[in-house]
């Protein structure tokens, strides 16, 4: 299995991004805000949708994702204090403001959000390279 190395410099590149971490696990405790570096951080466990060796479950790997130029952070729906809390990500989108500003949007199951003020959209995604059988494949309805 490779790593999986990404940047997403437009809406377009971050949604790729979004596909390969839909359906992740982050704890709360995993995500922070550094400000003095104005770098927004997750760690998480993607379910690895592209894996060419799927397993009858699928697999699930250690990732990490960062966004640099954030000016702040909010969140809604979860308790940003319950570090062992879990959180399902859906989907990660961007909505411009002003020139290259915007809102990076990271939508969770149960209508959880965090979002974030950015001078202009530069995120990374890096595997760490841990990687395990998952529990569970994620089902979505086709509808």
């Amino acid at each position: 299995m490779t790593d999986l190395k990404l940047i997403a410099l437009d809406p377009e590149d971050l949604e790729v991004i979004s596909t390969h971490v839909q359906d992740a696990v982050v704890r709360v405790g995993d995500m922070g805000f550094a400000r003095r570096d104005r770098r927004f951080a997750v760690l998480m466990n993607r379910f690895d949708w592209e894996s060419d060796k799927p397993r009858a479950k699928g697999t699930r790997k250690r990732a990490a994702l960062h966004f640099d130029g954030v000016q702040a952070v909010r969140s809604a729906g979860f308790d940003t204090n319950a570090h062992d809390g879990v959180l399902d990500l859906l989907a990660i989108t961007f909505i411009p403001t002003d020139g290259p500003a915007g809102i990076v949007e990271l939508s969770f199951a149960g209508g959880a959000s965090v979002r974030l003020s950015v001078e202009c959209l530069e995120a990374r995604l890096a595997d760490l390279g841990a990687a395990w059988a998952a529990k569970l494949k994620p089902q979505h309805a086709l509808d």
